[in-house]
């Protein structure tokens, strides 16, 4: 039946407040307005930034708009466009960005910065270009997570929080792009600029440190040392190109003393993948003084970072990285087709697939360590 234009009635998992468990309800999806993209999703990652809205509310957190349909990292198929939208048509395979790519504001047009500034304090308020959202249930608003909502099976996404894929792509693995794996490995050849025959650190072994240490050795590192709490990682980070594994519990020392004396005084480049602000920490100190740069990639937005002056004084650069550095509508494409080219691994995160009702457990694969990517098939 032909849903163009009306209201589709879906399933989607619905958090109705702060660190509750999710409910799958029936919801209803309004048709795009002007600008916008109805998407059937068809497979969604479940990414540790969906909790941290979830559970760390007023902790890592400021005061987020509740009820809310999370998830972020997805892709699916154009069910239907709103007026004025021409980059897009029914059928087409696309992945919803949580950074838009007008092309036109200021930023777009800088090359310093993936950072565009169109509908972004909206859908930083969970709400799209008007101050609304297009889903509802029981008859109340449900806000949008940063404006997409892919614990859904149908959205609606501002035209430039979208970009068009290629038709061959498997969504159930190219939707990882929409977040985690992007932000890591562009982390690590975009904003870190990581060199060849470098020696580098990666904090945290969940997916977007995994992608970093697989962005590092693209660049051509010659030492990747992975640094993570759970030993299950070890050889987990060893798949996509670590050449060593540091656990912090195995030392007495601190870690970042722990990785000055394994390599003669500091990494040239360290990567935070945690967002916890004494990590951070730990990873500047972890840089050698003779210009070592570490990127902050660790989500959080309360927490205060304290530094001794004299680390950046002498020479370290502290960097942070948003979505990888990709200038998001012209980058997740061309790293689609590397990954469909064989030069960037996906399948190797997807540790469990679950359906829509089963989004509860996939984060309780997270947070205890079992689980790099879950994929939400809907």
């Amino acid at each position: 039946m032909d849903t163009e234009g009306k209201v589709i009635k879906c399933k989607a998992a619905v958090a109705w407040e702060p660190g509750k468990p999710f409910s799958t309800e029936e919801v209803e999806v309004a048709p795009p307005k002007e600008h916008e993209v109805r998407i059937k999703i068809v497979a969604s990652g479940v990414c540790h930034t969906d909790w941290t809205f979830l559970h760390e509310v007023g902790k890592t957190m400021n005061p987020q708009p509740f009820p809310v349909v999370l998830g972020h990292e997805g892709a699916g198929v154009v069910e239907s466009v709103g007026p004025g939208v021409t980059k897009f048509s029914k059928g087409d395979k696309v992945i919803p960005l949580v950074v838009p790519q007008c092309g036109q504001c200021e930023r777009c047009l800088n090359p310093k910065t993936n950072l565009c500034t169109k509908n972004w304090e909206k859908t930083q308020q969970c709400l799209l270009a008007d101050g609304t959202s297009r889903i509802t249930c029981k008859n109340q608003q449900i806000y949008q997570f940063i404006g997409i909502s892919t614990f859904s099976e149908y959205t609606v996404v501002p035209e430039d929080n979208v970009t068009k894929i290629h038709p061959d792509a498997p969504l159930d693995k190219v939707c990882l792009l929409g977040c985690g794996v992007s932000t890591g490995y562009g982390a690590a050849v975009n904003t870190g600029k990581v060199e060849s025959g470098s020696t580098c650190a990666v904090f945290g072994l969940g997916a977007v440190g995994l992608a970093a240490v697989m962005g590092c050795k693209a660049s051509g590192a010659s030492r990747i040392i992975a640094v993570d709490l759970n030993p299950d990682k070890s050889e987990v980070a060893k798949i996509f190109g670590a050449t060593e594994f540091v656990n912090p519990k195995d030392h007495s020392k601190p870690i970042q003393e722990v990785l000055r004396e394994l390599t003669n005084g500091g990494v040239d480049f360290s990567i935070e993948c945690v967002g916890n602000v004494g990590v951070m920490r730990a990873a500047v100190e972890a840089c050698t003084p003779a210009g070592g740069v570490c990127v902050m990639v660790g989500w959080t937005r309360t927490g205060e970072l304290t530094l001794v002056s004299e680390d950046i004084l002498i020479g370290k650069t502290l960097k942070g990285s948003y979505f990888g550095g990709w200038k998001s509508a012209e980058g997740v494409p061309k790293l689609v087709q590397d990954y469909m080219n064989g030069k960037l691994l996906l399948d190797e995160f997807v540790t469990h697939r679950l359906g829509l009702d089963q989004v509860n457990q996939a984060f309780e694969l997270m947070i205890t360590g079992k689980s790099i990517r879950t994929v939400i098939k809907m």
